[in-house]
């Protein structure tokens, strides 16, 4: 299998519940678009919050909307080493035994007791992409990029759903470890069922 696929860089970020949101800018504020995601539906807002462990503080954290059911916050390897904490490597979503934090924001502070993961590289496929790539939801795949630092990336999960369009994203110290500066695609290379 062979077949070139976007490859997108996410760098630190937060997930607001409508609720968080309240307690940090107030409940009459609305956020404002910054700009349109490649994922159909998300956006990034202008705002941003800090978040604060012990001493150690992450600022200008862009805020991706729409809202969640709980508040989220992914970071990279390099964020967790600086805040001194064991974030997980998790799929979105699934925070249960994460690491917590204060969220600073203009209008209040919030005491997460969880949220914080490190975020599974993975690949989003709608429905009709995955079925011509002969990729199912949760399978591990390879992808390759070229360049002057050729990297394969291994265990990229294929997450699939109707909503979704074909990209891979990884995060910052991946997208530095393979040397990605401008848009890039890479290579799947290789398939397996789990």
């Amino acid at each position: 299998m062979l077949k070139k696929i976007l490859i997108e860089i996410s760098g630190r970020h937060i997930h607001l519940s409508q609720k968080d949101k309240n307690m940090l800018f107030g409940a009459n504020y609305e956020l404002t678009k910054l700009k349109d995601l490649s994922q159909p539906g998300l956006f990034a807002c202008k705002e941003t919050v800090d978040i604060q462990i012990d001493e150690k503080k992450l600022k200008n954290l862009r805020i991706i909307a729409p809202f969640r059911p709980q508040t989220q916050i992914e970071i990279s390897q390099t964020d967790a080493y600086f805040l001194k904490i064991k974030a997980p490597l998790r799929l979105s979503g699934d925070i249960i035994n994460s690491a917590g934090c204060t969220v600073i924001g203009p209008k209040g502070k919030i005491n997460l007791e969880k949220g914080i993961i490190i975020a599974k590289r993975h690949l989003h496929l709608n429905r009709g992409e995955a079925r011509k790539l002969n990729l199912k939801n949760n399978q591990e795949i390879s992808i390759k990029i070229k360049g002057g630092r050729e990297l394969t990336f291994h265990k990229v999960i294929a997450r699939v759903d109707s909503d979704y369009k074909a990209a891979v994203h990884l995060d910052t110290d991946e997208g530095n470890a393979a040397g990605i500066v401008n848009q890039t695609y890479g290579e799947i290379i290789l398939s397996h069922t789990n």
